[in-house]
């Protein structure tokens, strides 16, 4: 596992945007081995909560001020009845455990999670490695499953699979109302088997069955190709290596001639701040501000500055096309580059993922991903508020496909 220091510099960590392999301030009282259990009246299967957990309630927090839970809980512990043969028991555990989740969700904000001992295993086999799934990049909206993009050329890409689309059910496993991690649990699996997936496609408001073959996910990073004068950048994503690849793209574009350059963030989830802060640098004066990292006043305020790294002057026409899939590191960069007039940005509004995430392990081997600040662009916009608007829109029909697109946004810029 990284450092939180890591953590903190990894964008796509801090999204929980999760590459579904399917890529694919701690609340922090945690119990010990004290154990006292509610007692289950056998005649009626009716839960009475004994005093040792009252007592472990009141000494947890002031419900005094809490009128809703108190009324709740009073009718919960007089009335309730088991639907089942063996009611649940409700220990000092797992009203510990469902206190702090109701606690961290009460924040309304998808990317501060508890996770439960379980799900921090699984998360952070997720965060590591490489294994096998459908090859989309998700987040949670609005109670449900929402495609960030597909990973170019992985399965779910070739399936069909769109930015924005909806992902309702995973084989027979409603994933409404469900977290990221609990949907990753059913669309990733063994390489080689199928998966169901109903999606629901907001554009055309359709909803349709795709079976999608899982693999293991390799994520392209960048690739450089000279179309009608323009020498087009397709970066896939913001790894570690991604700035000097980046750079080496622009040499090929320097030597090669060009004068136009279109940097294509489509469906890029994000990645490493540092190569974002890197390749805004390529265009951008040492120190002027790349991304401000904004927190609360015991975090503080961080500012990214471009290095001393600029090796495209204002000779140059700088174009860069993002779409609903561009998020976090993609949308610094865009960002940057428009806030100071170094490019004009083509396409839809990006996705609007502007906040940083801390991962923190807890004592009972669950772990706390919390939000800690928000992304600025050099502008001031919050990221995450506003997103990213291009300077020129563009239209999508039934016809159009990523090809056709690119060639659309490089008429305007050989007519401009």
């Amino acid at each position: 596992m990284n450092t939180n220091q890591d953590n903190k510099n990894r964008v796509d960590k801090n999204i929980i945007i999760f590459t579904l392999a399917v890529f694919c301030l701690t609340f922090g009282y945690v119990m010990g081995n004290n154990s006292a259990s509610a007692a289950v009246n056998n005649d009626s299967k009716s839960i009475v909560l004994n005093n040792n957990l009252d007592k472990h309630i009141e000494d947890r927090i002031d419900f005094n001020n809490l009128k809703l839970f108190n009324e709740v809980k009073s009718i919960i512990t007089t009335k309730y009845y088991s639907p089942k043969a063996t009611p649940t028991e409700l220990t000092l555990e797992s009203l510990d455990q469902n206190i702090t989740a109701g606690y961290v969700r009460a924040y309304d904000d998808p990317y501060t999670q508890y996770f439960p001992p379980v799900e921090a295993k699984n998360f952070e086999e997720n965060v590591k490695g490489s294994f096998g799934g459908v090859g989309i990049e998700v987040s949670e909206k609005d109670g449900y499953i929402e495609v960030i993009s597909p990973i170019k050329d992985g399965p779910a890409y070739k399936a069909g699979i769109l930015a924005g689309d909806i992902i309702m059910q995973a084989d027979a496993h409603d994933l409404s109302n469900m977290s990221v991690e609990q949907a990753v649990s059913f669309i990733r699996g063994e390489v080689g088997t199928e998966v169901t997936l109903k999606v629901y496609n907001k554009t055309n408001k359709s909803l349709k069955e795709v079976k999608v073959k899982r693999d293991t996910i390799k994520i392209p990073t960048i690739n450089g190709e000279l179309k009608n004068g323009v020498y087009v950048i397709h970066l896939y994503n913001f790894s570690e290596s991604s700035a000097q690849q980046f750079r080496e793209k622009l040499l090929e574009a320097v030597n090669g001639g060009s004068k136009k350059i279109l940097i294509d963030l489509r469906g890029n989830g994000g990645g490493y701040l540092e190569s974002a802060v890197n390749i805004a640098s390529f265009f951008i004066d040492e120190g002027k501000m790349v991304v401000e990292e904004r927190g609360n006043a015991n975090y503080g305020i961080k500012e990214h500055r471009a290095k001393a790294l600029r090796m495209i002057d204002d000779t140059y026409k700088v174009s860069v096309l993002i779409d609903e899939g561009s998020a976090s590191a993609s949308e610094i960069l865009a960002g940057a580059l428009q806030d100071h007039g170094k490019a004009l940005v083509y396409g839809k509004k990006s996705y609007g993922k502007g906040s940083v995430q801390e991962y923190i392990n807890l004592e009972n081997k669950g772990a706390l991903k919390v939000t800690v600040a928000n992304w600025l662009t050099p502008n001031g916009r919050s990221i995450t508020a506003d997103k990213i608007i291009p300077d020129y829109t563009l239209e999508r029909n039934a016809s159009t496909t990523a090809e056709s697109e690119i060639l659309d946004v490089i008429k305007i810029i050989n007519k401009n």
